[in-house]
């Protein structure tokens, strides 16, 4: 009979329920949306390990210039912090080095270039062969620089899988040259297409990684150093207060000072991360629930008139024996029945706009969860539940032989 009602008057019921299908879209689209941004980002951080300490002199992508002024004055970090780590932190495994260049150097862009090929978007660093070990990653063919090689300030790179693929299409890069800023280089190694990211993007796939020492020789007056210091299995906690307690007496800051640089661990970065993303989800909710309301109150209004135009209906069910809790049931089914087809339809589309976001930019990661489309559906049909009462209950006060006499 509920489903009767509805199909009866399906463009009212349609339009009555809008608001419901535009408040259960948004919150599941949006919950999509950020599970698959947040597992892109966990994903990133296991690749950079698990176990690691970063530490830079500001906050924030290492690679860019500070955002906060106050961060911009800082001393820059030194490549002998990492010797003074391994000596005084036991809870530490191994300490290595990342020189990070950037994108401009003394006003030029550093540019990349193969015949037929130039790009300047890159991100260039210099590594110390430890990496290897403290951030393993995946190779497509290829090496990693070697000791010997950084010794010597070589002019060798490790290319990320994009900037491979657009100056070597046909796939020979290991042991081709290359031009960077005015210099030749042979390629060693070419990484894997890197895993997860920040909104579908990895930075690493347009890596080109050079020598710790060829990079500090060609670059010497860039002193944007990266330590990132990888701690024993289980010690992570106390390899992170060590480095902490060693780097505030390297730089001689007094007690209460608080630290001029910063340290930070995958957990840490990823909670930073799902404060953003529950500020974002928390304006989803809110626009979400005005749709509710305003889906709800529509919902009520066409109960009433509903309970109106069926009056004779209800004396004549109340003739008959329905008991005052037949009719509520009635009229909250229907209701449920209406603001739960909003709450399907909502979860439709969300479906398929998290679906066409997926096709039209692969880059941005999405992912639609199943507690989403549960908590989805059930607010819809509490939605009903809780505006369809009144209209149920005033349905069931009519007195049967006023409501057989309604015309």
């Amino acid at each position: 009979m509920a489903i009767g009602a509805v199909w009866t008057h399906r463009f009212r019921s349609l339009l009555t329920i809008l608001g419901i299908v535009i408040g259960i879209t948004t919150v599941v689209t949006v919950a999509s949306l950020l599970t698959g941004l947040r597992e892109g980002v966990v994903v990133f951080f296991q690749e950079l390990g698990p176990d690691n300490i970063f530490l830079y002199r500001t906050s924030g992508d290492p690679s860019q210039d500070a955002r906060i002024p106050k961060e911009a004055k800082r001393r820059a970090l030194k490549p002998e912090y990492a010797d003074s780590l391994r000596r005084w932190c036991f809870s530490v495994e191994d300490v290595g080095i990342d020189l990070m260049i950037p994108a401009v150097v003394d006003g030029k862009p550093i540019t990349v270039r193969v015949p037929g090929f130039e790009s300047d978007t890159i991100n260039v660093a210099g590594v110390s062969p430890n990496m290897a070990e403290i951030s393993p990653r995946d190779f497509e063919s290829g090496r990693f620089v070697t000791q010997e090689e950084d010794q010597r300030a070589a002019h060798v790179v490790m290319l990320g899988h994009s900037v491979a693929e657009a100056l070597f299409p046909e796939g020979n890069a290991v042991g081709g040259s290359l031009m960077m800023d005015g210099a030749e280089y042979t390629v060693v190694g070419v990484y894997a297409k890197a895993k997860g990211g920040f909104f579908g993007e990895n930075g690493m796939d347009n890596a080109v990684n050079l020598p710790l020492h060829t990079a500090e020789s060609r670059y010497p007056q860039v002193d944007r150093f990266m330590i990132t210091a990888k701690a024993k299995p289980g010690m992570r906690q106390a390899a992170f207060e060590e480095v902490e307690g060693v780097m505030r007496r390297i730089r001689r800051l007094a007690t209460g000072v608080a630290d001029d640089f910063s340290i930070s661990t995958p957990d840490q970065i990823i909670e930073q991360f799902d404060r953003i993303t529950g500020l974002i989800g928390l304006v989803a909710i809110a626009i979400s629930a005005l749709g509710l309301l305003v889906g709800g109150i529509g919902v009520m209004n066409i109960m009433l008139v509903s309970v109106t135009e069926r009056t004779r209906e209800i004396g004549v069910r109340k003739a008959l024996g329905a008991r005052r809790r037949d009719i509520i049931g009635q009229f909250l089914v229907e209701a449920v029945t209406l603001t739960g087809a909003g709450g399907t339809l909502g979860i439709v589309i969300a479906v398929l706009i998290t679906m066409l976001v997926g096709a039209l930019v692969p880059a941005l990661p999405s992912k639609v969860p199943a507690w989403a489309l549960i908590t989805g559906f059930t607010v819809a049909v509490a939605v009903g539940v809780f505006f369809g009462v009144w209209p149920a209950v005033k349905a069931a006060r009519l007195d049967p032989v006023e409501a057989l006499r309604y015309e």
